[in-house]
């Protein structure tokens, strides 16, 4: 963020975080609209009554708040997915913006992570990773490594990146070969490689490791959390099959997940390792 250290932190915290949320206003537009062959360029308008929407009920989070989550025509219940996606896209910007060295390493972040954005909500509900969002994360992340290389990066370190991200893809195969699709999807097998291209051969393990960390804590809580809202309530049916440890849970998420605490936090779980006795 060296570039901007001419703005106050807290200017500089809300310029980013305002820009995010409006392009996750966007994303949410790109989501609904993703493969169903609705154009971006309509109008917006209610999911239930399809009433046009006002230009001020279109403002990024305030219009949700102000509205409390209802149409303001039908009162049906707007989804909590378009608030959570703006704000989470906020953060995420602002998260770039403190961690990107230069100016091209911020747009193509702000880029990178706007695609991650679509993709894990994409998987959650549909449990599918577009090819087109993992081709184009593909060709983000070359882009990033040829300019690296144009301004000092060693060739030879690209090459264990590619190796590196390679050997991810090629472990997550296998694992989606043995399991037969059921632990992990193919998408997951493709998706790895940008990630793994972009945080690095000195990364990627840890990114890796920590997105199976991550999703084995959250299938934990998830399916402890269900058994203690079932206690009491045995006819009460909140989900069409009961959470287990064989319920099918999307692993994008968690991949990206991993990749953003790499990102972020410079997790190297090595290290980590290291401390356990």
């Amino acid at each position: 963020m060296f570039y901007f250290t001419a703005l106050p932190f807290g200017l500089f915290v809300t310029i980013f975080f305002v820009f995010g949320v409006i392009i996750g206003s966007f994303l949410n537009v790109y989501l609904y609209r993703l493969h169903t062959g609705k154009s971006l360029m309509g109008s917006s308008h209610c999911l239930s009554c399809g009433s046009p929407l006002k230009a001020y009920e279109l403002v990024p989070l305030l219009s949700y708040l102000a509205l409390r989550g209802r149409c303001r025509k039908c009162n049906s219940h707007i989804p909590k997915r378009y608030i959570l996606v703006e704000l989470l896209t906020g953060l995420l910007f602002v998260g770039v913006a403190l961690v990107a060295a230069d100016i091209l390493s911020l747009l193509h972040l702000l880029f990178f992570v706007s695609v991650l954005v679509v993709i894990a909500v994409y998987d959650i509900y549909h449990f599918v990773i577009p090819d087109e969002l993992v081709g184009a994360l593909a060709v983000s992340a070359m882009t990033y490594k040829f300019y690296l290389m144009i301004v000092g990066y060693p060739v030879q370190a690209f090459w264990f990146d590619v190796a590196a991200a390679l050997l991810a893809s090629l472990f997550l195969m296998s694992l989606w070969r043995f399991s037969k699709g059921t632990w992990i999807g193919f998408g997951d097998v493709k998706l790895v490689i940008p990630l793994a291209l972009w945080v690095g051969y000195q990364s990627a393990f840890s990114m890796v490791v920590m997105a199976f960390w991550i999703g084995a804590a959250v299938g934990i809580l998830s399916i402890v959390s269900y058994k203690l809202y079932r206690r009491g309530q045995p006819h009460l049916r909140l989900l069409p099959q009961e959470l287990t440890m064989k319920s099918a849970i999307p692993f994008a998420p968690f991949l990206i997940l991993g990749y953003l605490t790499v990102l972020f936090f410079g997790i190297d779980v090595i290290s980590l390792l290291s401390y356990v006795p």
